[in-house]
């Protein structure tokens, strides 16, 4: 990954991976039959990181008592803190994610199921600890949806995510008022016309 990051995809060889890993050119071959087969494994490895430290990050979260914003803030953040520390400073960022999708696009495909499937177990469990209901008739599904959507809507501001500050600030604000709109109380039946009528004898 560090060859990766530092010459991109396309002007990085099987050779100076060898080399970074401390293998011959033989043995790195051995384990991986083309430089196509070898990024692909960085990117799953990368992927599986993402995945830990996501799990991680919501246990801790729900341990302290976190409302379910910030467990979900907290879980996505460190998702995507993963991702950020390992590509940090590349000049290459938009080559590595084109290629990503042209090389390893079932694996993107998988890993965005599993991310989530991670974010609606997340948002049961918090909904059961804290007796949360979620409003509008939305299902725990619909709203870890939403919760992917929003990760890929703010890129809108960022297209490459990054200044990465910048991105994840951005991101959390979405996160917590789509989550409050989520968990929002649904009104009381009679309460709108009950509240007129009383600005109406004032």
């Amino acid at each position: 990954m560090r060859v990766f990051r530092r010459h991109g995809f396309r002007r990085s060889s099987i050779d100076e991976a060898a080399e970074e890993a401390g293998l011959t050119r033989q043995a790195l071959y051995h384990h991986f039959p083309s430089k196509e087969a070898l990024f692909r494994g960085a990117i799953e490895r990368l992927y599986e990181q993402a995945l830990a430290a996501e799990t991680a990050a919501a246990k801790a979260a729900e341990e302290a008592d976190r409302d379910l914003a910030d467990v979900i803030v907290a879980e996505i953040g460190a998702r995507l803190g993963v991702l950020f520390a390992e590509l940090k400073g590349s000049p290459h960022l938009d080559e590595l994610f084109s290629e990503h999708l042209e090389q390893a696009r079932d694996l993107y495909q998988a890993y965005s199921a599993r991310f989530g499937d991670e974010v609606a177990a997340t948002i049961a469990r918090v909904c059961r600890a804290r007796k949360l209901k979620l409003a509008s008739g939305a299902t725990v599904k619909e709203l870890a949806r939403c919760v992917e959507m929003t990760i890929h809507g703010a890129k809108s501001g960022y297209p490459s995510m990054q200044p990465a500050d910048a991105y994840l600030k951005q991101l959390a604000m979405m996160l917590r008022l789509l989550i409050a709109g989520a968990t929002a109380s649904p009104p009381i039946p009679g309460a709108q016309k009950s509240r007129r009528k009383r600005g109406d004898r004032k």
